[in-house]
């Protein structure tokens, strides 16, 4: 009977993990046509069953947790991911009682801290994830741009080109986001801004304060974008450097405490058996 309920609590960890991602794949592959997205909260009804909205609003978490999941593209409500973590939490629970077979409290602990941790765990992740490859396919984007202005077309054309012409990344995705915003009314200095303050990320406050300052001072944009790629180029380089110099750091820890014992064992074991065998020879 154990055996069966920890089965069902494993298999509802990976319903509710796979219902995300699978929701999450679908959101992230968007249609080319750029008058066709929407932006639109799902539904997860099933995770609007607990009456949590009012606590998450008196406290200020849902506006929080709103901007973390926006930055993440996770297109679920606040209250449906805090009670992500209720389930989470329940389910490590009942799994730890059904292991151990009593209630243990530090365990019980330990399992509420996990369940409440691994949601925010996950959405970290998959932010700087997507902050890393926005910045990485910036210098492409921004000389795509750049060859479509020059040919003639307007800034918003040159980025509904860009998204309709190119594969998708996270980087289209967003110009996608600032383009139906554009669309819907919303100045393009404000939607520049509120795309630099969502993803928090270097070059693309730079490739905003760009655009703002070329709009408003009159000067060509296809100037500032060449200067533009130019500095995202050189700044990803520096971010190559820095993570080749971190390299030895990281490799350090398992150096230490996997590949020096087995070597250990190896060179040493066979002098210590010699050893041995020397010393009991010479008891005898």
């Amino acid at each position: 009977m154990e055996i069966v309920i920890f089965l069902c609590v494993i298999a509802s960890i990976g319903l509710i993990v796979w219902s995300i991602y699978s929701r999450q794949k679908s959101i992230l592959h968007l249609p080319k046509d750029v008058a066709s997205i929407k932006f639109k909260k799902p539904g997860f009804d099933f995770l609007r069953i607990l009456p949590t909205r009012a606590f998450l609003e008196s406290s200020g978490m849902s506006a929080r947790i709103k901007k973390t999941l926006d930055t993440a593209h996770i297109s679920i409500s606040p209250q449906a991911f805090f009670n992500l973590k209720i389930i989470i939490i329940v389910l490590l629970a009942v799994l730890i009682v059904t292991i151990v077979g009593k209630v243990d409290p530090i365990l019980t602990i330990i399992a509420v801290a996990a369940g409440y941790i691994i949601p925010d765990f996950y959405l970290k992740r998959k932010i700087a994830k997507r902050r890393y490859l926005i910045a990485r396919g910036l210098p492409e984007t921004v000389d795509l741009l750049g060859l479509c202005i020059e040919a003639g077309l307007d800034f918003v054309n040159a980025v509904k080109w860009v998204i309709d012409k190119t594969p998708y990344t996270p980087m289209t995705e967003e110009l996608a986001f600032v383009l139906e915003e554009i669309k819907w009314g919303k100045p393009r200095i404000q939607a520049l801004k509120d795309m630099s303050r969502r993803l928090n990320i270097p070059e693309i406050s730079s490739f905003a304060r760009t655009l703002i300052q070329a709009e408003r001072m009159g000067t060509p944009i296809v100037e500032a974008f060449t200067i533009l790629s130019e500095d995202a180029r050189a700044q990803r380089f520096r971010r190559g450097e820095r993570t080749a110099l971190q390299a030895p750091i990281k490799i350090l820890l398992p150096l230490i405490f996997f590949i020096m014992p087995v070597i250990g064992i190896i060179v040493g074991g066979p002098i210590l058996l010699t050893f041995m065998q020397g010393g009991l020879t010479g008891l005898k």
